[in-house]
């Protein structure tokens, strides 16, 4: 593919820059082939074949090479070459690995067939994945403006604030796509960084300043922001739409944002149901790792709860098998009634069990397009970062694979979605409709298996096996109620008509249909 066309100013001068506005810009510069030895993380752009080599071995350790782009010759004998070739292939598995949870990922292809709606932003691309999309080159004029707009509301120079971003992408590069980054130099990196961060920032603070009545943004600018607004609002939570949350907060320390009001305005999003009164909102003061971009900071608030399981191996030795599949309609069959949880957080769900029955509490979900992207954006973070501790001890880290991966078990006929409507779980008669619903589930149903879906599924399991008698009542009730009703009316009018004097005759008669 060829490099995209100009869209950032490759060679800025930053003593040409008059009151802030910035002199014309020059075409983007990409790397020739003899550039292509510099180092981005641990991986050396060079491929170099050895024509005096031969045999299997030395033709493997020439694959490894070339394939890899790692490996630089000449190494004293073949035996030092495969050696290091297989520590250099090992050690930047393993950084890779390392930093899964820092990286800017691309967006899983187990659940990529849902389209280009929950993957390819609309109004503005954010980092190298997409910038090189024609119909998102209207908001490239627009970086520059707001970077302009943030040097003049910044505590510091174009200068210091520039050598801030350069300082962060410096370590900022190797957490993208290596393919992608090697058709992209080091200084056209560096201007994309600090014009997408810029824009990123301004674009915060117009949000929080809409929330505090703030008059004091940039009118065309802020017209700019509210015209594209639900653009923007789905572009920043794509997954490949993100910049390293360090290169962010290198422009936030000369130009700080309330995080509060701005995270605050997005954690009940998911619901239609608003609270009129402003609500405090504080950040966690105790997180020991910092969010790796914008959607990993939003994600945390959202997915954040007070509830605190822990995950009992040993209770799985009590079941010989455990099902996967149950629909809303099964479960009210057996007894088991949906309902809306108290907390609206995605975490809290599971068995409430009665005398006679059993609750399985879900949190709200008023389900459009805008609110199914930033779910699925969601999960797909999880997808990219989960590891085997994650889906054996912490909950949080599939909340949201788990929230979705339940709800697609529940609806797997439009008759379940309307349960799923009838009792709060779907909020609202606007968004999808209960086909759409269907469908977009339906997609879903290759996530993986979450902690917090799978001990939801075991406390199902669990409340089948010890009330057998009493689900067996339910399925009866359930498959005949219309009966027993009728057959109920039917002997309260007979009973009824032997008794004339009873004053309320007249009146139960017309309430049961007689």
């Amino acid at each position: 593919m060829e490099p995209a066309a100009a869209w950032l100013p490759c060679n800025l001068q930053l003593e040409n820059w008059v009151a802030g506005v910035p002199a014309a810009w020059s075409s983007p510069r990409f790397p020739a082939a003899s550039e292509s030895t510099v180092k981005y993380g641990n991986w050396i752009q060079t491929c170099v074949p050895n024509n005096n080599s031969s045999g299997r071995g030395q033709q493997l350790v020439e694959y490894y090479a070339a394939a890899t782009q790692h490996y630089s010759y000449p190494v004293e004998n073949d035996e030092a070459q495969a050696e290091s070739v297989i520590e250099v292939v090992l050690d930047d598995f393993r950084d890779d690995i390392d930093m899964m949870k820092e990286k800017m990922h691309r967006f899983p292809e187990s659940i990529r067939d849902l389209g280009d709606w929950y993957t390819v932003p609309r109004t503005v691309a954010i980092g190298p994945y997409h910038h090189d999309r024609p119909e998102l080159k209207k908001a490239e004029q627009v970086k520059h403006v707001a970077s302009c707009r943030c040097i003049r509301e910044s505590s510091g120079s174009m200068q210091e604030v520039y050598d801030a971003v350069v300082s962060a992408a410096a370590d900022a590069r190797r957490l993208y796509d290596r393919d992608v980054m090697a058709a992209i130099s080091g200084e056209d990196f560096q201007h994309m960084m600090f014009f997408d961060a810029c824009f990123l920032v301004q674009y915060m603070a117009w949000l929080v300043s809409t929330v505090s009545k703030n008059a004091d943004a940039d009118p065309w600018l802020a017209e700019f922001f509210y015209s594209n607004r639900s653009g923007i609002h789905h572009d920043v939570w794509l997954l490949e739409n993100q910049l390293p949350w360090k290169v962010v907060e290198s422009v936030m320390n000369f130009r700080p944002v309330d995080l509060e009001k701005f995270v605050g305005e997005w954690v009940d999003s998911l619901h239609d149901r608003q609270d009129l009164k402003e609500k405090s909102f504080a950040l966690d003061d105790d997180d020991r790792d910092d969010p790796p971009h914008l959607l990993g900071l939003l994600r945390h608030y959202i997915v954040r709860s007070t509830r605190r399981d822990t995950w009992n191996p040993k209770g799985k030795d009590e079941f010989k098998s455990l099902s996967f599949s149950v629909s809303a309609i099964e479960l009210a069959k057996i007894g088991i009634t949906l309902t809306v949880n108290e907390t609206a957080k995605l975490l809290d769900m599971g068995i409430n069990n009665n005398n006679f029955s059993a609750e399985l509490s879900l949190a709200p979900l008023s389900l459009n397009y805008a609110r199914a992207s930033r779910l699925v954006n969601m999960a797909a973070l999880e997808i990219c970062c989960l590891t085997p501790s994650s889906l054996r001890d912490k909950i949080e880290d599939s909340a949201v694979c788990s929230y979705l991966l339940l709800l697609s078990m529940l609806a797997q006929k439009e008759e379940d979605v309307h349960e799923l409507r009838r009792h709060g779980i779907l909020e609202g008669g606007a968004g999808l409709t209960n086909k759409q619903v269907l469908d977009f589930f339906t997609c879903l149903q290759s996530l993986p298996q979450g902690l917090c879906s799978t001990l939801t599924m075991l406390q199902i399991e669990n409340y089948k096996l010890n009330r057998k008698m009493l689900t067996k009542g339910h399925v009866f009730w359930y498959k005949n109620k219309k009966t027993i009703y009728k057959v109920l009316s039917a002997i309260t009018f007979l009973v009824l008509l032997h008794v004339p004097e009873c004053r309320f005759q007249q009146n139960v008669c017309s309430i049961i249909g007689f």
